[in-house]
């Protein structure tokens, strides 16, 4: 892997408002999922409603952090959308994840991203110490 993890962001539209409005099913989603994509879960989950300034703004967020990153959902029930981002260090089945979001909420269509984030990610310490200090000294002469 020559990037430092995968990043999925995925925006549903049409989706089951019930399903988005269900504290308890996104909770679920959000305390299981890390274990099937092995990853480990460092904190149980955060899941609240949020009331905006317009009624129909209305809707869930929650997260759950992981020891490789983190996975975000925020549900709009009224507008039958929602917006979920999965990032980890560790590489994953995002067809897999966008699947299961897909069936979770009987989204009807997606859109989707998949970045590998952190190109320049010096995984060896002493190999980017060299080559900060290789940088420098070239500035400077």
């Amino acid at each position: 892997m020559d990037y430092f993890g995968q990043h999925l962001i995925l925006d549903g539209y049409g989706g089951n408002s019930k399903k988005m409005e269900n504290i308890e099913l996104i909770y679920n989603f959000l305390d299981t999922y890390p274990e099937k994509m092995e990853m480990t879960k460092i904190m149980p989950p955060y899941v609240f409603k949020y009331l905006g300034k317009k009624p129909e703004d209305w809707g869930l967020s929650g997260v759950v952090l992981i020891a490789e990153s983190h996975i975000s959902i925020h549900t709009f029930p009224l507008k039958q959308y929602l917006s979920l981002d999965i990032f980890s260090c560790k590489t994953f089945d995002s067809d897999n994840a966008i699947h299961l979001i897909k069936d979770m909420f009987c989204l009807t269509k997606t859109e989707v991203k998949l970045l590998n984030r952190g190109l320049e990610f010096p995984r060896d310490i002493r190999l980017a110490t060299d080559i900060v200090y290789e940088e420098r000294l070239n500035m400077v002469g």
